[in-house]
């Protein structure tokens, strides 16, 4: 049980009505969930305002009420408190709840659209094989040290976040590495956390069905960086045109990482092979098994936030070598006839483009790159043709087919995908609904020698379909059509 007047501290209260001297069991923001005692966060969501089941929570024992609106009709022997932002108090009290963990120990958070899982997940690879004990909160899991847990959100909400951030803190740990998403910041599930770093990769086309406009979702990831305390390192990508933007209002220490651009911290590709990337840092050669030009520039961040933290160059340098790359991103098999298949995450314009020229640049040009690609539903509608346009000036052949269509008509997804597909490029393409088979049709295109991208998946292992999600593999799926190629 904790005091409700402990877990209000540096929470912004318009008015009270009745006692915060109660003792209080859980914070709790979906009603359904509410047991005796606890604390019920009335948020107006995107979807669902809370303060329509105020009520449903006191039926259910909720003994305290944090809302906007205080109800016209209020209920004895209940506690309510009214805030001008239910979100940001949320976030706060929840920090507060489990004793603020994020002012114990350095919290790095990695925001932009593309290269957030990567960097995040190999810090947590780089600290572990450097000694330390090491937490990661990222898109494909969550990690207290060496223990496992099942993600769900990019960024979790900030009861969630901060619940691991307690068990991590238990557990010794010294770092926590943490993905931060545009929707994270902007639904504030990150306010009350203490960053001693953050880090920006670059920004691109993405989310615009929820924010909007480019600028808004910009200016979002910007409120990141600007919330930084002075103690904190902002660490930008300075060769990409919102690198500076980022650092304009921040308090904190401001660093920069390049390829192209002079840098407190730069990079340069010497050679570039399907098995890695020869680079030079400061002078020195170092062999990475991270492939295309995107992961170099994630690999100079990763190599800045390891010195900023006070790890010694040659140390990080010589661990950089050894790093693998992370599930979902740039994973490849080859097949018995020297068929490579490539299992990617891509699933923005910018990102798809980024792997697809790192294919190009990579290959001879005698063999064929075969596409497989799709987009999601209920998500922005406008990449769709850019995606598709991409992917079939970029590639010899390309199979358009469902990703995860979720509550929309997958035909109508491909049609929207379609209609991006310059005239000249239409003899590239075909469209395959069912994503097994499309994935068979281009293992059937396939040759000796031949690429074949399965862009946008990644690491997920499931296809959501009218609220279903059933197991899909990509990776496995094209192992299984070269496994079945193999004994015809």
């Amino acid at each position: 049980m904790k005091n409700l007047k402990d877990i209000l501290y540096k929470v912004a209260i318009e008015q009270v009505f009745g006692s915060t001297n109660n003792q209080i069991n859980s914070l709790v923001f979906d009603s359904r969930k509410v047991t005796k005692n606890d604390v019920f966060v009335a948020q107006k969501g995107v979807a669902v305002n809370g303060h329509l089941f105020i009520d449903k929570a006191i039926d259910l024992g909720a003994s305290v009420i944090i809302c906007e609106d205080i109800p016209a009709s209020k209920k004895e022997g209940i506690t309510y408190v009214e805030v001008n932002d239910s979100s940001v108090a949320l976030a706060i009290m929840a920090s507060n709840y489990y004793n603020n963990p994020s002012d114990k120990m350095p919290l790095i958070g990695v925001t932009g659209t593309n290269g957030k899982t990567t960097i995040a997940s190999l810090l947590y690879q780089l600290f572990k094989k450097a000694g330390y004990k090491v937490g990661l909160l990222s898109t494909v899991k969550i990690l207290v040290d060496d223990v496992e847990f099942k993600a769900t959100h990019t960024t979790p909400d900030s009861v969630t976040i901060n619940s691991y951030l307690d068990k991590m803190l238990a557990g010794g740990v010294d770092y926590c590495f943490m993905e931060v998403s545009s929707h994270g910041i902007h639904q504030k599930r990150t306010e009350g956390l203490h960053f001693a770093g953050g880090i920006f990769t670059n920004l691109s086309h993405d989310h615009l069905d929820y924010h909007e406009t480019f600028a808004e979702y910009r200016d979002v990831k910007k409120q990141f960086f600007d919330g930084l305390p002075k103690s904190a390192f902002a660490l930008t990508n300075i060769d990409d045109k919102n690198g500076n933007y980022m650092l304009q209002n921040t308090k904190a220490t401001k660093k920069t990482y390049a390829l192209k651009t002079i840098a407190d911290f730069k990079a340069k590709i010497l050679e570039k092979q399907l098995s890695g990337t020869l680079i030079t840092v400061d002078g020195i050669e170092v062999w990475t098994k991270l492939i295309g030009v995107f992961n170099i520039y994630n690999l100079t961040a990763i190599i800045a936030t390891a010195e900023l933290l006070g790890l010694e160059k040659l140390e990080v340098l010589t661990i950089v070598s050894q790093l693998e790359s992370v599930s979902g991103r740039f994973e490849y098999v080859i097949s018995d006839d020297s068929v490579t298949a490539i299992v990617d995450y891509a699933h923005t314009p910018d990102a798809l483009k980024n792997v697809l020229e790192t294919i190009n640049d990579i290959r001879t040009g005698n063999e064929n790159l075969i596409t497989v690609v799709g987009c999601g539903g209920d998500r922005d509608k406008t990449k769709r043709p850019k995606m598709a346009h991409i992917a079939s000036q970029l590639s010899n052949q390309v199979v358009f087919t469902s990703d995860n269509p979720r509550t929309e008509n997958p035909q109508t997804i491909l049609d929207e995908m379609e209609a991006g597909v310059a005239p000249e490029n239409y003899k590239k393409t075909i469209t395959v609904l069912n994503r097994k088979q499309a994935i068979k049709t281009a293992c059937k295109f396939s040759a000796a020698g031949d690429i074949i991208l399965i862009a946008g998946k990644g690491h997920e292992n499931y296809q959501e379909i009218n609220g279903e999600r059933t197991h899909f593999d990509d990776l496995e799926e094209i192992t299984n059509c070269f496994n079945q190629l193999k004994n015809q």
